[in-house]
């Protein structure tokens, strides 16, 4: 779940505060090309304003037209769109996209209260909500777990279900812990020399000044992993790279030219490593941009994190670049 998802819920929170009656509305199935994903937060307020999306806009009018002609539900509903096509074109849904959404009114925000908090920690949460009785739990989830809807129960994930561990303190790591931010990643960022930990300062992440071999071990890389070493200095980068290496991380990179990451695989393969371990490793790191700023290089990392995460095929690498096989995306973030 994304944090404009989690804004949806601190702005549901507000009005419902206010003494507003609140409406919560989430996308539970698509089919074609529907705009927005299962998951997706539209909150509706009583006299017809809305937070959050779940279309392209047309479907939010009709929402937004149903509350003013007096359709208030007292239980949570389900609605769907784009049955037909003349019903799909109707709604501004491309190719003949479906939509089914789940509509319940808001009952209380101490669930909201709590979701908000526990990602506030950087914790991963499932909200649980019954249809048969609108009740909602709260429980802790894992990285594995996804979105869900069986027809009586609804769990929808919050919190930042991708890592990111960035080793390397300097300008390229403060540019990319700010993408992977905004696309909703934990970050963390390692760097043991006190020259570049003293000056960290990126809101949302968190910093350790360990070890970095020490520290990939204690952090236990998951399929939802991705580790970046742009320290430039290889007695740190080689560090995380033996432990990462063999992780089930779904992304490794190091930053370096084709020379220097040819060298680096020479190095790796002194240890205990096998030929497929070393071969995970994205170097040089990031998409070919032409990138040459910190800022656009930190754009060309980023994005060859997303679209390996997304299982999308490597177009844009460099000549001679170490390119790892792309697998199946563990799931749909």
């Amino acid at each position: 779940m994304d944090s404009l998802d989690l804004q949806v819920l601190s702005q549901a929170r507000d009005w419902f505060t206010q003494g507003h009656k609140v409406w919560l509305v989430t996308v539970i199935e698509t089919w074609g090309s529907a705009p927005r994903p299962p998951g997706a937060l539209l909150c509706l307020r009583d006299d017809g304003l809305v937070a959050g999306s779940v279309s392209g806009g047309c479907v939010e009018d009709d929402l937004i037209d149903r509350l003013r002609h007096g359709e208030r539900v007292a239980t949570p509903s389900l609605i769907a769109y784009g049955v037909t096509k003349e019903e799909a074109a109707r709604f501004g849904l491309p190719c003949g996209g479906n939509l089914r959404l789940v509509q319940e009114p808001l009952q209380s925000v101490a669930w909201i209260d709590e979701v908000l908090a526990r990602t506030e920690r950087h914790e991963l949460v499932a909200r649980r909500l019954s249809l048969a009785t609108g009740e909602v739990v709260v429980e802790a989830a894992s990285r594995g777990d996804v979105f869900s809807f069986d027809g009586s129960r609804l769990t929808a994930l919050f919190g930042p279900r991708w890592r990111l561990l960035i080793i390397g303190a300097g300008q390229l790591s403060r540019a990319v812990a700010q993408m992977a931010l905004a696309l909703d990643f934990e970050v963390i960022c390692c760097d043991p020399r006190e020259e570049y930990n003293l000056t960290w300062d990126i809101p949302g992440t968190t910093f350790s000044k360990a070890m970095p071999d020490d520290l990939v071990i204690e952090l236990q890389l998951d399929p939802h992993s991705a580790v970046v070493a742009v320290t430039h200095d290889p007695k740190l980068d080689d560090l995380v790279l033996l432990e990462a290496l063999k992780s089930p991380a779904f992304y490794i990179g190091a930053l370096g030219s084709r020379n220097n990451t040819a060298t680096r695989r020479e190095r790796l393969a002194l240890f205990d490593l096998s030929p497929a371990e070393i071969d995970r490793l994205h170097g040089p790191i990031g998409l070919d941009i032409g990138s040459k700023t910190p800022a656009e290089i930190a754009v060309s990392i980023v994005a060859e994190i997303v679209a390996v995460k997304n299982g999308v095929l490597l177009k844009q690498k460099k000549d001679g670049s170490s390119v790892p096989a792309i697998r199946p995306a563990t799931s749909a973030s």
